[in-house]
């Protein structure tokens, strides 16, 4: 009975992503926004529910270590094996804004996260991120959304005033709006049904709480960022894909952990430096990977090895 209800949980968000990634293409055509901003803001923060309660409810719980890794293994898994599986089905192509501007903010996401929670460390004490931390971090989530909005539209300018489109046939946008909502709402209840009955099959399989949070639960809270992506690919929309994973990095360390750090100080716990330095490795990589090998697009044989340096990770950890 647990594997079927796993099972249905993951079929709500296969359905969810279906119907998310087409009310978000079709509200970024009508309003002229890019559909890569929609999936960096909208779509990504959406998807991020999972990690958002999850983290916040292991706040209140006083289980601060398992939030902060809730969120650490949710970004190394968005970055290396989301990113990896989505260019494994389709190479991802990179767009100049997402090299100067995103790719980059997701980088400073990951080095603020670094930087708060080794502070401590360096000190010789218990890591921990504080109050005023995490209000830097909302700061932060402010000024990329603001930033993002203003830069999207001022590049699309010139591009819309110069191209004549041929009408189609619209949906209704009320339709549109409930398509988001539902596609939301079955990913939030299928990662939810998903994360409940596979953290007890792990259990029941013997893992301990630390690896469950670290690896099983940061996969299946990353589930609705997975599905999302690989529907986006399959549907030659790379940059929602694309959009939605350095999106959805960048909320989980600014809205997520900046909310959590604000209600209450976060203990790091058993999470370790070298944890905070592999998150900042795997964004150095897909910077590194942008710039060099075959520029502007993330291909299939970077995907294969962005695939397997998460396995690594997952090994390493076991180990651990």
């Amino acid at each position: 009975m647990t594997i079927v209800l796993m099972i249905v949980g993951l079929a709500l968000l296969l359905i969810g992503a279906n119907y998310l990634t087409e009310g978000a293409s079709a509200i970024a055509k009508r309003f002229g926004i890019s559909e890569f901003v929609i999936g960096l803001t909208i779509v990504a923060v959406g998807t991020s529910a999972p990690e958002f309660v999850v983290s916040l409810i292991s706040t209140f719980n006083g289980s601060t270590d398992v939030a902060i890794g809730n969120i650490l293994g949710s970004n190394i898994f968005n970055a290396l094996m989301i990113l990896g599986v989505t260019a494994l089905i389709r190479p991802i192509r990179i767009e100049h804004n997402t090299l100067s501007r995103d790719i980059p903010f997701g980088l400073l996401a990951a080095v603020v996260l670094a930087i708060s929670g080794l502070d401590a460390w360096l000190n010789g004490e218990s890591g921990i991120i504080t109050r005023s931390e995490g209000m830097l971090m909302l700061c932060f989530l402010v000024v990329f959304m603001v930033y993002s909005f203003i830069t999207a539209k001022r590049d699309e300018a010139p591009a819309e005033a110069s191209t004549i489109e041929t009408p189609t046939k619209k949906r209704p946008i009320w339709l549109e709006i409930v398509m988001i909502g539902g596609g939301l709402a079955g990913l939030i209840y299928g990662g939810d049904l998903f994360l409940e009955y596979a953290v007890i099959f792990a259990r029941d399989m013997g893992m301990s709480e630390a690896v469950i949070a670290v690896t099983l639960m940061a996969g299946g809270t990353s589930m609705p960022e997975l599905i999302t992506c690989v529907i986006a690919a399959s549907k030659n929309k790379g940059q929602m894909a694309l959009g939605n994973v350095i999106g959805s990095n960048i909320s989980n360390i600014f809205l997520i952990l900046g909310t959590c750090a604000t209600v209450s100080p976060l203990q790091l716990g058993n999470i370790l430096p070298i944890d905070l330095i592999i998150l900042v490795g795997a964004s150095l990589i897909i910077a590194v990977t942008a710039f060099t090998f075959r520029r502007n697009e993330i291909d299939r044989t970077e995907g294969v090895i962005f695939a397997l340096l998460y396995i690594s990770y997952i090994i390493y950890l076991l180990m651990r």
